[in-house]
């Protein structure tokens, strides 16, 4: 009696790059039509995904929008060897990120959403900024409340730049920013 070949893949649909093929199809979207424009339907065809695919990982266009940005920036690089230059570097490296095609738009189109939303809010601080403080706090030796206004002050700055002209912050903007901060912190 022969026995019947064994699949190493689980049944059903396979799912490997199903999570990146939509983060990159929702900031392209973004990019292209603006957030309020991304929808969930067309985030999903661009992706080439069923739009129940999309509404099982991620049930509303807000969760889907955080977890893309959790992806966007991945974990902060704190390069330095004083909290000065790692505090630089993070402000660098957020200005970067959010200058990204799709990045600036989606972020503060999710922030604006979530004013109104109080459980979009409370996904927002959790699974976005939650991490970053935890990270800050533990490589600044600072309280809190001066890593949450340092963050408040330079995502605040880098987005109204981005709302205001369209347009990511210039380097040399950014190093004036940098040093501001540097000098307050």
């Amino acid at each position: 009696m022969t026995r019947p070949a064994t699949s190493a893949r689980p049944p059903g649909r396979p799912r490997s790059g199903v999570d990146g093929a939509v983060f990159a199809a929702t900031l392209a979207t973004v990019h292209d039509l603006g957030y309020a424009h991304a929808t969930v339907d067309r985030i999903a065809a661009a992706a080439g995904v069923a739009k129940t695919t999309v509404y099982r990982r991620w049930p509303s266009k807000g969760e889907l929008i955080t977890a893309c940005l959790v992806d966007a920036f991945g974990p902060v690089p704190l390069a330095g060897e004083t909290a000065q230059e790692m505090l630089a570097s993070a402000i660098r490296w957020v200005a970067a990120k959010i200058g990204e095609p799709g990045v600036g738009a989606a972020f503060a189109g999710v922030f604006t959403d979530a004013v109104n939303d109080p459980a979009l809010r409370a996904i927002l601080s959790g699974r976005l900024q939650a991490p970053y403080l935890i990270a800050l706090r533990a490589a600044l030796h600072e309280p809190e409340h001066r890593v949450l206004f340092f963050i408040d002050v330079v995502v605040g700055t880098l987005l109204h730049r981005m709302g205001m002209t369209g347009e990511p912050m210039a380097d040399a903007d950014v190093d004036a920013l940098v040093d501001m901060v540097l000098r307050v912190l």
